[in-house]
C-alpha cells in the first residue's frame, strides 16, 4: 500500500565543505587563541553559506503509504497498484508486438483509476470487482502466456492459451479503459461479460476453479 514521492534534501557536502575550513584553521592558524577561533568560525559560516547556493538539494525518493482516510481505499489502492507494476514488469517480458501495446493501456488505465480512487475514495465500491477479481485475473492469465514464452512451451494446449490471450488483449484493455471511464459518472460499470472471457481461460489452465 504505498506509492512514490520526491523528497528534497539539503546535500551533505557544505557541511563536509565547512568542517574542511576549521582543519586547515587548526593547521594554519593558533586556533587556541580568540582571534584566530573568531576568524575560522566566520570563514567556515561563510563557506557553508556560499556551499549550500552552490550546491542544488539532493532529490530522494521515497515509498509512502496511501493515506486517503479510508481503510478500504487504501488497501485497494495498494492492491491496484502492485498489480499496476506487474503488467508494467509483462510488458518487458512478452515480445508479442500487438500484446505488448494492449498491456500497455491496461497499465495506464490502472495508474489512471488509481489517481481518481486517491483523489475520491468513496469510489471504491466501484471498483472493487475490478480490484478483486478483473485486474488480478488478467495479470495471472498474462503471466501464464509470458512463462510460456519464456520456457517454449508448445502442444495444443499451449498454442489454445496463446490464442485466446492475443485474441482477447484489446478486449481486455478496453474493459480497464471503461472501468477508468465509470468513475467520471454514477453509472456502475458491468463487468460479467468481459470477466467471463477471462475465467474461461483461467478455468482450462486449471487456475481457478
Amino acid at each position: 500500500m504505498s506509492k512514490i514521492i520526491e523528497i528534497k534534501k539539503k546535500p551533505a557536502a557544505p557541511w563536509y565543505i565547512a568542517g574542511a575550513v576549521w582543519v586547515v584553521g587548526a593547521l594554519a592558524l593558533p586556533i587556541y587563541e580568540l582571534w584566530a577561533l573568531g576568524l575560522t568560525a566566520a570563514v567556515s559560516v561563510a563557506a557553508l553559506a556560499a556551499a549550500f547556493k552552490l550546491c542544488p538539494p539532493v532529490i530522494v525518493k521515497k515509498e509512502v503509504p496511501w493515506l486517503t482516510g479510508r481503510e478500504d481505499a487504501d488497501e485497494m489502492l495498494g492492491r491496484i497498484d502492485a498489480d499496476r507494476k506487474r503488467l508494467l514488469e509483462l510488458d518487458e517480458r512478452i515480445p508479442d508486438d500487438a500484446l505488448s501495446a494492449a498491456i500497455r493501456r491496461m497499465a495506464a488505465a490502472c495508474a489512471g483509476i488509481l489517481a481518481q480512487l486517491e483523489k475520491d475514495p468513496d469510489k471504491a465500491s466501484q471498483v472493487r470487482r475490478f480490484a478483486n477479481h478483473y485486474l488480478p485475473d488478467a495479470v495471472k492469465i498474462l503471466t501464464l502466456y509470458a512463462e510460456m514464452e519464456e520456457t517454449g512451451v508448445s502442444g495444443e494446449n499451449a498454442e489454445e492459451v496463446r490464442r485466446q490471450v492475443e485474441a482477447n488483449a484489446e478486449v481486455i484493455a478496453t474493459a480497464f479503459e471503461n472501468q477508468l471511464d465509470s468513475l467520471y459518472s454514477a453509472a456502475a460499470l458491468d463487468l460479467d461479460a468481459d470477466l467471463e472471457v477471462l475465467k474461461g481461460m483461467l478455468k482450462g489452465q486449471g487456475l481457478v476453479e
